[in-house]
């Protein structure tokens, strides 16, 4: 075939990877031994090109879209996320680089995943990389409201990742969505916005490969043995609480004689790791852990079977269902931080009081747990904010016409980015 303008479209990302080495040229070195031995990092990376890679594989005809654009994201989010997050931390004018600020970078980049759950298979690829360049500096300027600012403990991320994520990626499928009118083909869309039994399939590998190492990315970042020991069994608990929950919820509100909804499946039994996230290394209990993903449980698949097509119905699109695994999860989370922190005590938590609550230590003018509560509330309400009102934006400038935004009859489809077989 004869060489075409849309050959060169993906060009300027090529260009802006240029502009990220001379970045990294200027201002990173390596930062030898610091954070040699930081726990996650690995099993990070495997959820990052696996897990939300695979479990994005369940529209029929939209799998090279899954995996392929997940990859292409998340390599490209990686990189400047590194930089994004490190210049509100620089010394010297440098970024010392460690498999810490890798660890983060990685974390930071499921922020953007989460979005493309969002919208896919709506948005182009262009749109997504635009999106994710976009959402990286602000999802990172927001990151450091939430830990820098309002220092708030969120080791697990469900305040600054997932919600924000969720709620961003809302924010752009209202903006997109809206200039949206039928099409004569519109039918062709509707056929192909669901799954087939093989692609169920591939997408439960994500799901299991996420449930497996939820554990390693909530305590990733913690800053002893016995918090990092109180994350992991909580996440666990949370995670397997959810599960149950999950497959009898399914059951209970199903239309078709209690027969199990692979949606569900899929992504609620999640849900548990989402909503324990910021509260995992703190001291809540192992029947609490247990009763949190219990309650994400049922609140992620009532999302699923009541929300997500109320929210279609008023122009929001959700094709993954994020709201329901990610945001409203994300939400209980940050609501349980507030709780958990007004009840922290020095006598139950000793040494960890500090690690866990930044600003609560003894030098200087220590926060209060009451504080300390309200800080995290503040960390989560402002996140809410920053994300949907960032995220509507971003998704009107993504409508311009440069970047090729479908029409009705190219969504879900690889087709039309992809040369198949």
């Amino acid at each position: 075939m004869a060489f075409t303008f849309a050959n060169l479209k993906y060009l300027p990302l090529l260009v802006f990877q240029i502009i990220l080495m001379v970045l990294y040229y200027m201002f990173v070195k390596y930062g030898g031994e610091e954070d040699h031995n930081i726990r996650g990092f690995e099993d990070t990376h495997v959820m990052i090109f696996i897990g939300f890679g695979f479990l994005m594989t369940f529209l029929k005809k939209y799998s090279y879209s899954a995996l392929g654009f997940n990859w292409f994201l998340a390599a490209l989010v990686i990189q400047w996320a590194l930089l994004c997050q490190s210049f509100y931390h620089m010394k010297d004018n440098t970024i010392y680089l460690t498999k810490k600020l890798l660890l983060e970078a990685d974390i930071m980049s499921a922020t953007v995943l989460i979005t493309f759950g969002a919208v896919l298979g709506v948005a182009s690829g262009l749109q997504l990389l635009f999106i994710a360049i976009i959402e990286t500096a602000v999802g990172c300027f927001n990151f450091w409201l939430v830990e820098d600012v309002f220092k708030a403990a969120d080791v697990g991320g469900s305040i600054a990742i997932h919600a924000f994520g969720a709620y961003f990626g809302l924010g752009v499928s209202l903006a997109m969505k809206g200039k949206k009118k039928k099409s004569e083909t519109a039918e062709n869309v509707v056929d192909l916005n669901g799954p087939s039994y093989m692609s169920d399939v591939t997408a439960m590998i994500g799901s299991i490969f996420l449930w497996i190492y939820w554990p390693s990315f909530n305590s990733a970042l913690t800053n002893s043995n016995t918090e990092y020991q109180r994350a992991v069994a909580n996440t666990y608990l949370a995670l397997a609480a959810a599960t149950v929950t999950t497959f009898v919820m399914s059951s209970v509100l199903s239309h078709h004689h209690g027969k199990l909804d692979m949606v569900h499946v899929q992504n609620s039994t999640l849900a548990g790791g989402v909503a324990v996230g910021s509260v995992c290394n703190m001291y809540i209990g192992a029947g609490t852990a247990i009763a949190i993903g219990m309650g994400a449980g049922v609140l992620s698949v009532l999302g699923y079977q009541y929300l997500t097509p109320l929210l279609t119905r008023i122009g929001i699109g959700d094709t993954c269902g994020v709201h329901n695994l990610h945001g409203m999860p994300g939400v209980f989370s940050g609501i349980l931080t507030a709780v958990f922190a007004g009840l922290a005590t020095k006598e139950e938590y000793g040494a960890d009081l500090t690690g866990v609550f930044e600003a609560m230590n003894e030098e200087g003018v220590a926060r209060t747990a009451s504080d300390q509560a309200l800080n995290q509330f503040l960390s989560l309400i402002v996140t809410l904010v920053v994300s949907f009102i960032a995220g509507t934006i971003t998704g009107f400038l993504a409508r311009a016409p440069f970047l090729e935004p479908l029409k009705d009859n190219e969504e879900y489809n690889d087709e039309v980015n992809w040369e198949l077989p």
